[in-house]
């Protein structure tokens, strides 16, 4: 990202002034703390830890205070702090199967093995404004916390005792061979791409790795476009899952698996139809979203722009934007996006006054060919590529 800025010391410095106070606003009220970011915006702090590459709460919620909610400002610090962190060592791939579930839906299925977890979702509400939020005092708040603190086996969001053995929608299909199968994955090591730049053609783990941490809205608008025609998509949310897995390392001084902790995902499986082609018969195809949190509209467009990348694998002609992986994934990035677009706030005045001179030049061209062209009796009027 462009960061470059020239100007006087004590103006910038001026600036910076003016900006924290911005930030902090009024003095009459409590300052806005990290914790409250956490626990309250957590939304927001759940793709800002997605597309800044790096789950942290509470450095989230410290990057979306200090960017003044400016969700992209805060991914592009938190990005920016994780570029400071050592790699320790690689986890193993988590296995969503083993997931303690805070919800679980499939759109394909009225019934499922383990049933329907709705959890916490806006889905169901009316989206009315709650114009009794506006009356909640500090003491009703501190109340509440109290309340909660003093509860904490009660279960933040209700987890699902059905939590460690729900089978995967895909695999019931997988079994009666009405979806496709993935191919075992190799030992090759993968391209890490927090490290190394994306270089095209991309495979597909690389494609999944820079569409996690692409923008949200820009998924989302590529997702949708592959509903409207551009790409032939029919999709079906096969399952949706938000819930805490596992993360297990293998150190090789220990020679077996550790449990590290767990994180919160939400992970969506898509299904598509495929009419089939010379090698492989009419099954359906997948689609497949990750993101940190309860990011699941990040993690469905994910799934939708996965399927329509695989274009070229499954043998489809390429007809829409959201099959060219370098349009989709070279524009994707919004701490690089943002970057490219700002840097046109910085200085360009040598290359707008050569853009000036030569505007001027070429107008008075036209006008004196026009002026002669007019004095000239029959002349047919010249084009303005003519005139040019």
């Amino acid at each position: 990202m462009y960061v470059a800025v020239k100007g006087g010391a004590a103006a910038i410095e001026s600036s910076w002034r003016l900006l924290e106070a911005q930030r902090r606003g009024s003095g009459s009220l409590a300052a806005l703390s990290v914790s409250q970011i956490r626990e309250q915006l957590s939304l927001a702090v759940d793709r800002v830890m997605s597309e800044g590459s790096l789950f942290d709460p509470e450095l989230a919620a410290l990057a979306i205070k200090q960017a003044s909610g400016d969700l992209l400002e805060a991914i592009f610090l938190l990005r920016a702090y994780r570029t400071t962190l050592p790699r320790l060592g690689y986890a193993l791939p988590l296995d969503t199967a083993r997931i303690a579930l805070l919800r679980r839906i499939s759109a394909a299925f009225k019934e499922v093995p383990g049933g329907q977890v709705l959890g916490a979702t806006y889905d169901y509400t009316q989206r009315l404004l709650d114009f009794a939020l506006l009356a909640e005092d500090s003491l009703a708040t501190q109340a509440t916390v109290s309340t909660a603190a003093a509860q904490p086996n009660a279960g933040q969001f209700g987890v699902s005792d059905a939590a460690s053995t729900v089978p995967r929608i895909n695999d019931l299909l997988a079994n009666e061979g009405l979806l496709e199968t993935p191919l075992p994955a190799d030992d090759a090591p993968r391209a890490d791409l927090t490290r190394e730049p994306l270089m095209f053609p991309a495979d597909r783990a690389l494609r999944l790795q820079s569409l996690a941490r692409a923008d949200e809205g820009w998924l989302l608008g590529m997702g949708y476009s592959t509903q409207r025609g551009y790409a032939n998509s029919h999709p079906f949310a096969g399952e949706i899952r938000r819930g805490f897995v596992s993360v297990e390392m293998l150190p090789d001084e220990l020679g077996f698996v550790i449990d590290i902790g767990d994180l919160e995902v939400t992970e969506c499986q898509m299904i598509n139809q495929f009419n089939g082609n010379r090698e492989l018969p009419p099954q359906f195809t997948q689609g497949y979203g990750l993101a940190f949190g309860g990011g699941e509209r990040k993690a469905m467009a994910m799934a939708l722009v996965d399927r329509a990348l695989r274009a070229d694998e499954l043998g489809e002609p390429h007809v829409a934007p959201a099959q060219d992986e370098e349009f989709v994934l070279s524009h994707g990035d919004n701490v690089e996006a943002s970057g490219f677009v700002q840097h046109l706030k910085l200085p360009h005045y040598v290359d707008f006054q050569a853009e000036l001179e030569l505007v001027r030049k070429l107008r008075a061209h036209h006008a004196a060919a026009a002026q002669a062209l007019s004095a000239t009796p029959g002349a047919a009027t010249p084009s303005p590529q003519e005139l040019a």
